[in-house]
C-alpha cells in the first residue's frame, strides 16, 4: 500500500496539503477522457466482480462427501460438478486482476508524468484521482471477501487435486482445457497470498517504478552527446531529485558526468 501512495503522493507533505479532492464531483476533462473510459469500463466490471465474490458460497459439503466416500462414483462425480463451475468464477477473478493491474498502470502514468507535480496532478485530474481512489477501494473489498472465506482455496485446491488424479489414472477431463496447468499455477500462487488483490498491485507498481529506472538507463548507455538533451530535461523536472528521500539508484542514474 504504501508503494501505490508513495508514487503518487512525494511531494504532498512539501505542499502541507493545500488543496482540495472533490471526489463527488469530479468529471473528466479532455485530457483525462481517453484513460478515464478505459478505467471506467474497468470499474463497472470490478462492481459484478465483488457481487460474484460475495455470493461465492463454495463446495464444502460436496468435497467432505467425496472424501468420505472416496470409492462412490456418484458422489465424486457430484463433487466434481460443484466445483468445476465455481472454479470458472475463481478464474474470472484472477483474469481481472490482471485488467486491473493494465489499468492502474495506465493511472499512474498519467498521474505522475514529468509535466507537473503529484499535487497538481491530483488538483487537475480529480477524475483520475478518484478512479484510483475506486480501485483501492476495490482492492481492499475484494482482499477482505476472499480472507474470510476459505472455501476459494478448498475448492481450488480439491479441483487440482481431482485433476491430478484424472490425469494418472489416464481420464479425460475437458474442464482441463479452460484452466490448463500454467493457468492453474499462476491461480495457486495468486490465492495463496492473504491479499492478492493487493500484492497485484503493489507488484504493480514495483514494475512501474523499475521501467522508469529502465528507461533512464538506457538513455545513460547511449553516446552522451546525442541523449545529454533528454537527461537534462529529466534532471530539470525531477524536481525532488537532491532529496533524502529519493533512491539513491534514481539519483546516481541523472548524476551528470
Amino acid at each position: 500500500m504504501g508503494n501505490l501512495i508513495k508514487v503518487l503522493t512525494r511531494d504532498i507533505d512539501n505542499n502541507a496539503g493545500n488543496f482540495f479532492l472533490d471526489f463527488e464531483n469530479a468529471q473528466p476533462t479532455e485530457a483525462e477522457r481517453k484513460i478515464w473510459e478505459q478505467v471506467n469500463q474497468v470499474l463497472m466490471e470490478a462492481l459484478a466482480i465483488l457481487d460474484d465474490l460475495q455470493s461465492y458460497k463454495g463446495a464444502g459439503e460436496e468435497i467432505r462427501q467425496a472424501i468420505q466416500n472416496p470409492n462412490a462414483d456418484r458422489v465424486q462425480e457430484r463433487a466434481w460438478g460443484a466445483v468445476v463451475p465455481l472454479v470458472g468464477k475463481l478464474k474470472k477473478f484472477y483474469e481481472f486482476s490482471l485488467k486491473l493491474e493494465g489499468s492502474l498502470h495506465g493511472l499512474l502514468k498519467a498521474l505522475t508524468s514529468a509535466h507537473c507535480s503529484p499535487t497538481q496532478h491530483l488538483e487537475q485530474e480529480q477524475a483520475l484521482a478518484r478512479q484510483f481512489a475506486e480501485i483501492l477501494h476495490f482492492t481492499l473489498r475484494f482482499d477482505e471477501l476472499k480472507m474470510t472465506n476459505p472455501a476459494i482455496q478448498n475448492d481450488f485446491s480439491y479441483y487440482r487435486r481431482t485433476l491430478n488424479r484424472m490425469r494418472i489414472n489416464n481420464v479425460a477431463a475437458e474442464e482441463e482445457n479452460e484452466v490448463n496447468n500454467e493457468l492453474a499455477n499462476r491461480m495457486s500462487l495468486f490465492y495463496a497470498n492473504a491479499t492478492p488483490m493487493l500484492k497485484t498491485l503493489s507488484d504493480a507498481t514495483t514494475k512501474f517504478v523499475s521501467d522508469m529506472k529502465g528507461c533512464i538507463k538506457v538513455l545513460k548507455d547511449q553516446p552522451q552527446s546525442s541523449v545529454e538533451g533528454l537527461l537534462n530535461a529529466l534532471r530539470y523536472t525531477t524536481k525532488h531529485l537532491n532529496d533524502e528521500t529519493t533512491s539513491k539508484q534514481i539519483k546516481n542514474m541523472l548524476q551528470a558526468n
